[in-house]
């Protein structure tokens, strides 16, 4: 059940009509839905039912403190990449040891942090990590929990941008090289093996490459127990897909049913790390129609959204579904570009979309809950936009829209003031 739908000629979100919400606030801005949020993250808790584990809201995909707030106070776990990551969720009300940092590239000073903290798990990608987290956790006086991050080399079969099991992939220890690296993780002062962990890629449509990754793993978890070194978790990462276009993805319950059928009578827990399938549906990005440009090649809808606000289209030639915030424009319908005021071709956010509009439409660029405001810059020094979440019919500024002010806070004149 979706928690944006048409009422009175209105596109909704929950009880909040969305262009009342577009004159409140203005555009281009993020509306949220907490019940949409909810609904999603339930359907992966509810299927993992009674069996030990934890869902882990990977936090890249969205990392507003009030949409953290809304999983925490659900009782999700969270999959972090970063020591800024891990002090978002802490402000949302998160606690530490329900959060597993993953991530090739841990400084010093994160692994520190993280350790103070007492982060549920490290992730490690590679032997270098490994040897300094063992370093700096001897140092610290502490145990640094981990699970290894394997390469099972399997074809998530989606974008190559975010396709990250294979063996060309910057991801992750090979697979096949795993036993010797669990054998020294076992041998290093302060360091305690909880899990195996991967994490194949994003937005797969079909079970056959989560299955296929299982299946490795597990052979290499039974591989390590003749070794003497037992695994308690088992980490499958993220990566199901939702519905942008035509897609048709797995259910969670069907997910999880396969994953406890394989398991068979290993007492493993199982962690997941989804991002987009809990936060993807559950935000929609507002623009407004500043100038409508039909060529004789191409009709272009300037908007005032643009690929600083949102860099998907951009970077992944992702499509999105585009609905108007109000049903039944008298304009003709005509087939058009929507392409945002920044200075590159390659500002779009739709193409080719066949829409009835005039100058000062809004429209609502649908499933813009994952991967869109967290990945918006400053570019053309434009603000970023504003994030509003919707509980029923009440609405809440989650973000204020970005000033001049705020974006220049930082920079600093040179003295004297002459070049």
């Amino acid at each position: 059940m979706s928690h944006f739908y048409y009422h009175g000629g209105e596109l909704h979100a929950e009880g909040c009509a969305l262009p009342a919400l577009a004159d409140h606030y203005g555009t281009p801005c993020y509306v949220y839905s907490r019940a949409e949020l909810r609904q999603n993250y339930l359907s992966y808790a509810n299927a993992l039912g009674e069996h030990p584990g934890k869902i882990c809201y990977a936090v890249k995909a969205n990392s507003n403190i009030a949409v953290l707030q809304v999983l925490a106070e659900l009782g999700a776990g969270f999959d972090i990449v970063s020591k800024g990551e891990l002090q978002r969720v802490l402000a949302a009300g998160g606690s530490a040891q329900q959060v597993i940092f993953s991530g090739v590239g841990k400084t010093r000073d994160e692994m520190v942090f993280a350790l103070q903290q007492g982060i549920g798990c490290f992730n490690v990608e590679s032997t270098a990590e490994l040897e300094l987290l063992s370093q700096v956790a001897s140092e610290c006086n502490l145990s640094a929990n981990i699970s290894l991050r394997v390469n099972p080399d399997v074809d998530a079969q989606t974008h190559p941008y975010i396709s990250t099991g294979l063996k060309e992939n910057k991801f992750g220890i090979d697979i096949a090289i795993a036993p010797e690296v669990y054998q020294q993780a076992a041998a290093l002062p302060n360091i305690n093996i909880l899990g195996v962990d991967c994490h194949i890629g994003s937005q797969l449509t079909q079970l056959e490459p989560f299955m296929d990754a299982l299946d490795r793993l597990l052979m290499l978890i039974d591989n390590l127990q003749q070794k003497g070194i037992v695994i308690q978790h088992l980490d499958l990462g993220g990566g199901l897909g939702v519905c942008y276009q035509n897609e048709t993805p797995p259910s969670t319950a069907d997910y999880l049913a396969q994953v406890k059928q394989k398991l068979g009578n290993r007492s493993l827990a199982i962690y997941l790390e989804p991002g987009r399938s809990i936060s993807a549906t559950a935000g929609v990005l507002l623009t407004e129609v500043l100038y409508l440009k039909p060529t004789v090649h191409r009709n272009f809808a300037i908007i005032d959204a643009a690929m600083n606000d949102n860099i998907r289209p951009a970077l992944y030639q992702a499509w999105q579904n585009v609905l108007p915030l109000q049903e039944n424009s008298p304009a003709a319908s005509a087939v058009w570009d929507l392409v945002g005021p920044v200075c590159e071709t390659g500002d779009f956010l739709a193409k080719q979309r066949e829409l009835s509009l005039e100058n000062g439409d809004r429209l609502a660029l649908m499933s813009s809950g994952a991967y869109g405001f967290v990945m918006s810059s400053n570019y053309n020094t434009r603000g970023r936009a504003a994030e509003i979440m919707v509980d029923g019919d009440q609405h809440f500024l989650i973000r204020e829209r970005e000033s001049f002010e705020t974006i220049v806070a930082g920079e600093h004149l040179l003295p004297g003031g002459k070049a």
